[in-house]
């Protein structure tokens, strides 16, 4: 038998493999843009009807190395999943599980230390202002945490899941720390992070002008976010697929 042809078959047993595609696609991506932390930060994706069986990346694993067979399958309502030969970093455990285990709608959840993102997190207003499209996405779908108490282990991990019980709020600023955004599926997710980044740096770099900024009357802002939620084209899905595609072209170990 033929290495292609036991890799394929590796990959066939794999639970949950396409969401396992699409998940170690969007850390290959996430590393490429440099909004990734060394080894420090995750992503997971629930796989059940109730949310609390999901995946994530393994522990101190670089995003730009991680394949589709490297995810672990988690539960978050087992309390000994800490004592796993290949348990997951505490404080993914500790954030992570408890959004997964408290906020059903959260089916994907991404936390980075993104530049941009992270200098939002770190003024003593943190919450992002509608001056261009790609902010007014975010109007009244962000919350800043402004009680910071350490890293995420469980108690602090439980304490963040508690600021997502609105199904409305996307993406949690995380003061003196960085940004969490969750969605529906990876690709939603990933479209949201990636526009956050963005829609931060052009803040900040406004800021830098120390000129009067230039901010969206609330009603435009609102109509800006509502067009987005309910644009006619799956932009997100076309956004991530397009991504896979560039990777496959170079051959990436991605699907693996």
């Amino acid at each position: 038998m033929s290495i292609a042809h036991l890799a394929a078959e590796r990959r066939s047993n794999l639970p949950y493999y396409e969401e396992r595609v699409n998940l170690a696609a969007a850390f290959r991506w996430t590393a490429r843009l440099n909004m990734h932390e060394a080894v420090a930060n995750h992503f997971s994706l629930a796989v059940d009807e109730d949310g609390t069986r999901f995946l994530m990346n393994p522990n101190q694993m670089h995003f730009s190395r991680i394949r589709a067979s490297d995810l672990l399958l988690i539960d978050a309502n087992d309390p000994k999943t800490m004592e796993r030969p290949d348990a997951p970093d505490p404080t993914a455990w500790g954030l992570h599980g408890a959004i997964h285990r408290r906020c059903g709608h959260a089916r994907c959840v991404m936390h980075v230390h993104s530049v941009h993102a992270t200098v939002l997190a770190s003024l003593a207003d943190s919450t992002l202002p509608p001056i261009d499209q790609n902010s007014a996405m975010f109007f009244k779908r962000h919350v800043v945490d402004t009680d910071y108490g350490g890293l995420a282990f469980e108690e602090e991990g439980e304490r963040c899941a508690t600021l997502l019980s609105d199904p409305k709020v996307k993406v949690m600023v995380m003061g003196n720390h960085g940004v969490l955004v969750i969605g529906e599926t990876v690709a939603d997710t990933f479209d949201r992070l990636y526009y956050f980044e963005r829609a931060c740096e052009t803040y900040i770099k406004a800021l830098w002008t120390g000129r009067p900024l230039r901010v969206l009357p609330d009603a435009v802002a609102e109509k800006v976010g509502i067009e987005i939620d309910n644009y006619p084209v799956p932009q997100a899905a076309r956004h991530l697929g397009e991504l896979k595609l560039i990777l496959d072209e170079e051959g990436s170990t991605y699907r693996d």
